[in-house]
């Protein structure tokens, strides 16, 4: 996919695979839900933001190694398939607000399914849900160092 591709494909899907790499040497994968956020002159698209608790074992695992690898794909069948594969520097952020904005962020572009009219701004019931698990959480920067992207659509049958 050309850089164009990667980011319009990146701002439909929802969901991200993270691995990280466990004490054990194992990857260890888990889903999280990200935004977008803009990015740095020089760099190729924006950036992959998550939040997670501070305390799971991917946070665990990014403080031991700042390296993840993260995966969006979508499809069915073989010929549908397409994806994005991300190798990334983390950065994790502890910052109150910041995170509470992030979780305002994620909230928001999920609150409703994709065909939906996307929210202009959470109810205030959600926004107080958001900011009393702010203390439990971290946002995630995802910085990439290199990608590998597939479409499988545009080999029109021929494999």
């Amino acid at each position: 996919m050309t850089a164009a591709e990667v980011a319009g494909f990146l701002a439909e899907e929802r969901t991200v695979t993270c691995a990280t790499i466990g004490q054990s040497g194992w990857p260890h994968l888990m889903p999280l839900w990200y935004v977008l956020r803009g990015h740095s002159a020089g760099e190729p698209g924006p950036r992959i933001w998550s939040w997670t608790y501070g305390a799971s074992q991917k946070v665990r695992n990014i403080e031991r190694d700042p390296r993840a690898t993260l995966q969006v794909k979508s499809g069915e069948q073989y010929g549908e398939l397409r994806g994005v594969m991300l190798e990334c520097d983390v950065v994790v952020h502890r910052d109150i607000a910041e995170i509470v904005r992030l979780g305002a962020e994620i909230m928001t572009r999920n609150a409703v399914p994709r065909d939906a009219t996307p929210l202009i701004e959470l109810p205030p019931d959600a926004r107080d849900v958001i900011a009393a698990q702010a203390g439990k959480r971290v946002g995630l920067e995802f910085v990439e160092l290199r990608r590998a992207s597939w479409d499988h659509r545009k080999l029109a049958g021929v494999y």
